[in-house]
């Protein structure tokens, strides 16, 4: 049976091989099956009783007998081999088919070209917004009948009535107790240490840091900022002779102080203005007019400092100081936090984000609504 077996195959590859040669004459050496190959494959197979194994050996055999040596002359078949990228002029014309390197150099090229534009669309972000100063006018108008509780607390705050060196130091301490609280507040802390004889720096580096607490303790966070007051007079004394840094960069390295305090003190004390004082007021209104976007985007700016930089880039820099005051007294009195009195703004016709954020309703009266549903 074996015998007839394999005179069965040697007939079938013979006939294979001469229809073969007749279709492609060319090609029939690679892919001729040999009666030889078919008989010692066969005998070899018999002897160790491993026939379930032609299959997957005659594959084997046939992948190699397709595959074609690669030319040593082709540079582009080089160049697959050993790794090397393609130049990028040619990337950007390749949309299918690229190696896991030339897909992330394509996109970095894509990220480059983005940046680019987005730092180009950032030059363009000093042109002003529409009727801004028919807006700033209306709210100048809207805060001359009455004056914001922060204005004459910003006056005191000054230190007029002290020799220059005190009084910059006077300056420094009681911005640096205003942040995240109330004007009257602070001015009523800063009056504290001033009738105590704490509102210099040999005078607080020598007391306690417990009793300075104590006398500030109505602002907010008053317990960090007793600790920066101590490390702030230390610094004053040992580095600038007691009296504060004239510079943005030395501002800005003193314990808590920020860009608005640094650039209020660098006005008031120094008389030197190198920056608008953006707070929570000033940053929310000129987002609620859309002064102020984020670069190369017409989102919002997510903070202080975001909104300074865009409005720096437009607002003239004579406006610079007076901006500071007006904005915050008109967010107090009208453009609040919570429910802006859009209704009686004069300006809400100008205004993109008038009558948009809707009053909150009470406790009281959505627990009278679902007591009715049920």
């Amino acid at each position: 049976m074996k015998a007839k077996a394999l005179m069965i195959l040697i007939t079938f590859a013979r006939a294979f091989n001469a229809m073969n040669r007749r279709m492609n004459p060319t090609r029939s050496s690679s892919k001729s099956i040999s009666a030889e190959s078919l008989t010692l494959r066969s005998n070899s197979e018999s002897a160790n009783g491993a026939s379930s194994r032609v299959p997957s050996l005659r594959r084997k055999r046939l992948k190699q007998e397709v595959l074609e040596p690669v030319a040593k002359d082709s540079s582009s078949s080089h160049k697959e081999l050993c790794g090397v990228l393609p130049d990028i002029e040619n990337l950007s014309y390749k949309k299918t088919n690229l190696s896991p390197r030339e897909s992330k150099l394509n996109s970095y090229v894509k990220s480059t070209e983005a940046s680019t534009s987005a730092s180009s669309s950032m030059r363009t972000a000093g042109r002003p917004p529409e009727n801004w100063e028919k807006v700033l006018e209306g709210i100048r108008k809207m805060r001359s009948p009455e004056e914001a509780t922060v204005d004459p607390v910003n006056c005191d705050r000054t230190g007029s009535f002290l020799p220059p060196k005190e009084r910059r130091f006077y300056v420094l301490i009681g911005t640096l107790l205003s942040s995240q609280t109330k004007d009257h507040v602070t001015g009523a802390a800063v009056e504290r240490l001033r009738l105590n004889g704490l509102l210099t720096p040999e005078a607080i580096d020598q007391a306690d840091e417990s009793t300075i607490r104590e006398l500030i303790y109505t602002v907010g966070f008053y317990t960090r900022k007793a600790t920066n007051v101590k490390k702030v007079a230390k610094i004053c004394l040992t580095k600038y002779d007691g009296d504060i840094p004239r510079s943005l960069e030395e501002l800005l390295s003193l314990p808590g102080v920020g860009p608005k305090i640094a650039h209020l003190v660098l006005h008031i004390a120094w008389n030197d203005v190198q920056g608008i004082c953006v707070d929570t007021h000033v940053h929310r209104i000129c987002n609620r007019l859309g002064w102020v976007t984020k670069p190369g985007t017409k989102q919002k700016t997510s903070s202080p400092e975001e909104t300074r930089v865009a409005l720096q880039q437009w607002l003239p820099k004579e406006e610079w100081v007076a901006i500071n005051f007006l904005l915050v007294g008109f967010g107090q009195k009208i453009c609040t936090p919570l429910r802006p009195r859009c209704g009686v703004c004069s300006i809400s016709e100008l205004c993109p984000s008038a009558f948009k954020e809707t009053p909150i309703k009470s406790s009281k009266l959505t627990k009278s609504i679902k007591s009715k549903e049920v």
